[in-house]
């Protein structure tokens, strides 16, 4: 089975690479259950300061695999995102996510429970499950602390894509940098990081997480029941089955 997730570790950074192109890095099972485990080897590595999250390919992700929804229940990747979500959260190390392309769905609970974020101005962002007949339930876990009340409402209810300048605007990314200068602001933020002690590190992300953390433990097992009940409703089936017929 080819891998669709890589790890690296160079310069006191574990470097996560999504790279499942075929699907645009949908969240299939092999892609998160990959992901999880290089997040906790990097997590577990003494030598690693810093953790960063990017895409091989042009696409950061293009959310849940609508393929693997059709086909079978989605109780379990349901549980296995929330279960993401809490890993980056109260991983040791920080966790930066480098955007330089598009984010879609599913994919934005990655960016949500982030350490740190920078995206390129280009990327563009959107919550399309309404348009699904779904919910963005098990990422709301992440994202709505990210979010004001009113800026949640508008981005989750019309399902509108939205440029990298309002994501740092209203809080889901950290800095949106002009595309040339993304690969060297991440190395600076990387840079800055490496020069910190690692209980510095580890206590101050718990610090800054508490809520997060305590959002994904009260709510989790709901709105993954909450996902696994939409993405198995004839509303969603048919339309899931009309965007894929569309696509091919």
């Amino acid at each position: 089975m080819t891998e669709l997730v890589h790890l690296e570790v160079a310069e006191q950074v574990a470097t996560v690479s999504l790279d499942s192109e075929a699907n645009r890095n949908a969240l299939s099972r092999q892609l998160v259950t990959e992901l999880a485990a290089h997040l906790a080897t990097a997590d577990a590595d003494p030598a690693v300061k810093a953790i960063l999250v990017r895409s091989a390919g042009p696409v950061f992700c293009s959310g849940a695999d609508m393929t693997e929804a059709i086909s079978g229940g989605m109780a379990e990747g349901a549980a296995a995102i929330v279960a993401l979500q809490r890993q980056i959260a109260t991983a040791a190390k920080p966790v930066v996510v480098e955007l330089g392309g598009p984010v879609r769905a599913g994919g934005l609970g990655i960016v949500g429970a982030a350490d740190l974020v920078i995206a390129a101005e280009s990327v563009t962002f959107q919550l399309t499950e309404v348009r699904l007949g779904l919910a963005a339930a098990i990422i709301s876990l992440s994202l709505i602390p990210r979010f004001s009340d009113r800026a949640a409402a508008d981005l989750f209810l019309t399902a509108r894509k939205f440029d990298a300048a309002e994501a740092a605007e209203v809080g889901l990314v950290t800095r949106a940098v002009p595309d040339a200068e993304l690969e060297a602001e991440v190395a600076r933020v990387l840079t800055d990081l490496c020069k910190a002690y690692p209980q510095g590190l580890r206590e101050s992300k718990r610090i800054l997480n508490r809520d997060l953390v305590a959002r994904i433990d009260a709510f989790g097992d709901e709105v993954a029941a909450t996902s696994a009940e939409l993405f198995g409703s004839d509303e969603a089936r048919e339309a899931m089955s009309a965007f894929l017929a569309k696509k091919g």
